[in-house]
This record gives structure tokens, sequence and C-alpha cells, in this order.
């Protein structure tokens, strides 16, 4: 069975909550090649993916946790990711799965990043299932 090529950029700031993230997509990937890349905040993973992405992976995963306060700022962080996610994906024609999860509870939290939502789980089942996809065209034609 061939293998796929993916890169977990994860975001840990939120440590306890970005490692829950991150195991869970990597039990999903066991058995595929998966680098893991970590930065400081949600604000740096843009830059992260760009590098990874020069190495041709079949998809990248963006994982992290941003809690959203009285401030403008959380909101400010996911939209400039979010936009430059979307326009690095778009431009290299790989999948970049945007899971930069806003919360504003710690059940919210819990829910996504160590629950039964886990974002990083979803993350790495639409990688595979975009890979498969990818890799299903490579064979038919």
């Amino acid at each position: 069975m061939k293998k796929g090529r993916f890169t977990i950029v994860v975001a840990d700031y939120h440590r306890k909550y970005a490692d829950g993230m991150a195991r869970a997509a990597h039990q999903v990937l066991q058995g595929h090649r998966v680098e893991e890349v970590r930065v400081p905040g949600a604000f740096e993973v843009p830059l992260a993916v760009k590098r990874a992405l020069r190495k041709k992976p079949d998809a990248v995963l963006a994982l992290g946790l941003v809690w959203q306060g009285e401030t403008p700022h959380a909101g400010l962080i996911l939209k400039a990711a979010t936009d430059a996610l979307m326009w690095m994906m778009l431009r290299s024609d790989t999948p970049v799965l945007h899971h930069l999860v806003g919360v504003k509870t710690e059940a919210q939290a819990r829910a996504r990043c160590l629950g039964r939502l886990n974002r990083g789980r979803e993350a790495a089942e639409a990688a595979l299932r975009m890979w498969k996809r990818k890799e299903g065209g490579r064979r038919g034609r």
C-alpha cells in the first residue's frame, strides 16, 4: 500500500489542547509518513504551513486553539490565519486542513480538542479522504 506524506502544523500556545489534537491526528495517520512542526501560536501557523508546502506533502493539517475573549484580538488572528491558509491551499493545489479552533469556554475546548469532536482527528480524516481521492485519480489516468 502506498503511504501518504502529511505535515501537521501545531500551534502549541495552549499545549494541553494542542497535544490532544495532534495525538488524535497521528492516530488517524498511523502507517503514513507524518512530520510534525510546532509553532508558538495560531498567528505563526501560516508561515509554517508555507514552509511545509515547499516539501510537497499530500496535505498539511493546521491545528491549534484560540480563546475568544472580550476583545476582537482572537477574531483578528483567526481571520488572518484563515485567509492565509486558504490562499496557500488554492495557490499550491495542496489540501490545507484548517482546524484552528476558536472557543469561548473550557467545555468547548475539551470537546473539540480532547473529546469526541476532536478537530485533530477530523482534520486527519479529511486529509486522508483528499489523499485517497487524489491517488484514485492518478490510478485512473
